[in-house]
Parts: structure tokens; C-alpha cells; sequence
């Protein structure tokens, strides 16, 4: 007779310490999206918690986001615990001090001179109904590009998917070149052969993906643009779906990162057609929300392997873990700028059947700044 124990659910693991080591930093240097751009209205201060710190967000007069810390330099109070937007400026809800977009306090009641003191924070881009903001020593000399799907007609209203899990921000990007799982989680009959190209800060991993969804038999193109630690666009092209994945990973704290993913549904190029888009955007969360809850699963109890056993043909962890490395404090200084800037799209084929290239990526690429 069987008996029901704890353990006999997932759920009820116990977790293995080891599951919360790791010997790299757990904020790389980079671009995170922090939050959506609506989220984010004029006149409102809105709390955030990420990099293992308590932070805020409000927009100044000129409608300009800005993200800083949160607790007023004054007294410690959390500003986003009942202060307000005042003319462009954060007011503390403890004593009335206020802080502009730069950080900089512009008033203090009752002080006979404004105290030279500042909220720290962060650069700050807004785009692709994203705000970013850039973690690191001193000023990004990189950028990412605007993301064209997310303001295309052409694309339906985005499934969006938010998922957190105590797993390094690393081993969640490192889950679009682990070949054997496409197999076991996706359905694809064989491990996907990828090619792989690679400019500083940015990469692309290019491959087909085959499998069967629902009633449809797919065997399409992918491409997944790399911008850094934080940021990845995926687009999947094919006669039936194409999808744009905007795939967002934020270090929460030193246990947890954030997976927030947006789901662009192309719609079909035929009028008539495009009746259908509903039904494409349900037939893909279905499919892949399910398969995105079984990774989250896996990624809550793994174990980082700092020199994993490899068989011949898993040859994107290495090269991924090599590429991410540049992202952590290192004696050379900082991420080099890419070797060139250009605003190619990419098309979705694949160039190559080597798995492991090193030339410039093909992808839209941001300007090189600094």
C-alpha cells in the first residue's frame, strides 16, 4: 500500500542548500527592464525591489522616468511607503524632503540651506514601452535598440508572463542554448543545431525549431538577440506562427531573478486571416506558458554546476558561459563597446550549420556609445 509522504510532491522538495551558491556575482553588469512603460503614470511613485535593493520609480515634469533608492538620506523612510510626486519631484511622506529626477534634494522644510545630499540610482532609457535601467560602474557604453514589434500593427496586443525563481539571472539565459531540453520540455524530436555569433555585449543564437502544436506541425526559424545579461528578443518565423518573444531576466535579490516575458503574435498578412489572431495567441499560451511553468519548476531546485558533464553535441553552455562572463567585475575594466553598430533586423534563416561561430551577429544592433 502506498503511503503519502511530504516528499512525494514537488512542491514539498526540500531544498538543498547548494541550490542557493553560486560563484559569480548575482548582478551582472547590464540592462534590466525594471518595469512597463504604463506602469509607470505621471504623478504616481512606484516601489520596486531588484538587485537586492529597495527602489523607486516616479516620472519628473518633463515626463522623464527616473529609478533611485528608496530610503530618504534624511531619515531612512521608504519614500514609495506613502510619498508623492510634487512638481517633478519625489516628497519623503516623513518629513517633506524632496528629490528631483537626478537624485539631488531640491528642498528640505526648515533648513536654513538645502542639503547637498542625493538618492542614488540608476541610467535610465525608455523604449519599447520599457524602462531600463543600466547596472554597473559608471555610465553604460552600450546600448540596446529599440524592439520594432512592440509599436508594429502587424503584432497582436502581447500574452504577457511573469515568473520568479530561485535561480541565478545566468542560468536563465542559458536556457535558449541548452540543446537536450528542447527535446524534453518542447517537444522538438531532435536537439536543435544552433549557430552562434558574438560582438561584446551582444550575441545571437540561430537555429529551427520542429515540433507539433496543437493540430499544426511547425518547423520554423528562430532567432534569439542577446543584449546583454538582462535583455533577449527571440523571434520564431514560420508559414503558420510567427511569435516575438521579448524575454526580460532581473536579479531580484541573491536567491531569486524575475523572468517577465512578452508575447508578440504576428498577425496573418490576409485580411480575412486575421480573424484567426485570437486563436493563434490561444493556441500559443497554452503550449507555452505550460512549458515555461515546468522550467521555473526545474530552475527552483537545481543545482549550479560550475563544470557540468557535456555531451558532444551540448556545445552552447560553454560557449553562452564564456560570452556572459564579460558581465562580472573583471581586472580589464569595462565592457568594450561592439565593433559596429547597424540596424539589420535579421531574417530568420540560418547561416550556418556550425554550432559555434565567433563573427558579428547579424541582429539590429544599438548604437556604441561612449
Amino acid at each position: 500500500m502506498h503511503l503519502w509522504r511530504s516528499h512525494d510532491t514537488f512542491e514539498s522538495l526540500p531544498r538543498d542548500p547548494r541550490a542557493d551558491e553560486y560563484p559569480m556575482p548575482f548582478v551582472p553588469y547590464g540592462w534590466y527592464a525594471v518595469l512597463r512603460s504604463a506602469e509607470l503614470r505621471p504623478g504616481k511613485v512606484v516601489s520596486l525591489h531588484y538587485f537586492g535593493r529597495a527602489l523607486i520609480a516616479f516620472r519628473g515634469s518633463d515626463g522623464q522616468a527616473t529609478v533611485r533608492d528608496a530610503h530618504c538620506p534624511h531619515y531612512g523612510a521608504h519614500l514609495g511607503a506613502g510619498g508623492k510626486v510634487v512638481d517633478g519631484t519625489v516628497e519623503c511622506p516623513f518629513h517633506g524632503w524632496r528629490f528631483g529626477t537626478d537624485g539631488k534634494c531640491v528642498q528640505a522644510p526648515f533648513a536654513v540651506h538645502t542639503p547637498k545630499v542625493s538618492l542614488g540610482g540608476f541610467p535610465v532609457r525608455e523604449h519599447s514601452g520599457l524602462v531600463l535601467v543600466y547596472a554597473g560602474p559608471g555610465e553604460p557604453s552600450w546600448e540596446v535598440p529599440e524592439i520594432p514589434e512592440t509599436a508594429s500593427r502587424d503584432y497582436a496586443t502581447p500574452i504577457d508572463d511573469a515568473r520568479r525563481a530561485r535561480v541565478h539571472v545566468q542560468e536563465m539565459r542559458e536556457n535558449i542554448v541548452d540543446e537536450s531540453h528542447f527535446h524534453f520540455i518542447h517537444g522538438q524530436s531532435e536537439p536543435p543545431v544552433q549557430a552562434w555569433t558574438e560582438d561584446g555585449p551582444y550575441a545571437e543564437a540561430r537555429g529551427r525549431i520542429a515540433r507539433r502544436v496543437l493540430l499544426w506541425d511547425i518547423n520554423n526559424t528562430f532567432d534569439a538577440f542577446m543584449y546583454g545579461p538582462g535583455i533577449m528578443v527571440v523571434r520564431v518565423h514560420g508559414p503558420v506562427l510567427s511569435v516575438t518573444a521579448v524575454a526580460l531576466t532581473t536579479p531580484v535579490d541573491d536567491r531569486t531573478s524575475e523572468l517577465l516575458t512578452l508575447f508578440y503574435v504576428r498577425k496573418p498578412s490576409r485580411l480575412p486571416l486575421r480573424f484567426l489572431t485570437p486563436a493563434l495567441k490561444l493556441a500559443f499560451r497554452r503550449e507555452a506558458l505550460d512549458e515555461v511553468s515546468e522550467e521555473v519548476e526545474i530552475w527552483d531546485h537545481k543545482i549550479h554546476q560550475p563544470r557540468p558533464v557535456l555531451l558532444p553535441h551540448e556545445k552552447g553552455i560553454r560557449v553562452i558561459r564564456r560570452w556572459y562572463a564579460q558581465f562580472y567585475p573583471s581586472p580589464a575594466g569595462p565592457i568594450p563597446a561592439p565593433r559596429q553598430a547597424t540596424g539589420a533586423t535579421g531574417t530568420g534563416q540560418p547561416e550556418s550549420e556550425d554550432p559555434v561561430r565567433t563573427n558579428a551577429p547579424s541582429g539590429h544592433r544599438g548604437p556604441a556609445i561612449g
